[in-house]
């Protein structure tokens, strides 16, 4: 096993992971919205902070008369892409190597 092996395995891990942890949070705020979590808790208040900011470029991308439809929509897109880029990205890198 070559050291450039190693490396490239170490940083598609590495994006894979983050790219799961971006659509894991991402996912996390839409079942809390869903569910109607107390948005006056520090911690739910943290995760829709963290995704609205990971999902800033796709929130309120669709223009449904529900809320829940847009915030599924949007931040469940935001997750998908996010997932299939990462992975993308990383199973590049294991190729690569």
């Amino acid at each position: 096993m070559s050291p450039g092996y190693r490396t490239g395995s170490q940083a598609g891990r590495v994006i894979a992971i983050v790219a799961d942890v971006m659509a894991l949070i991402l996912g996390l705020w839409i079942l809390m919205y869903l569910l109607d979590a107390n948005r006056a808790n520090d911690f739910v208040q943290f995760v829709h902070d963290v995704a609205r900011w990971l999902a800033g470029w796709s929130h309120d991308l669709f223009t449904f008369d529900e809320e829940w439809a847009r915030v599924v929509c949007g931040y469940g897109l935001a997750a998908v892409v996010y997932l299939v880029v990462g992975h993308a990205v990383a199973g590049r890198l294991y190729r690569r190597h």
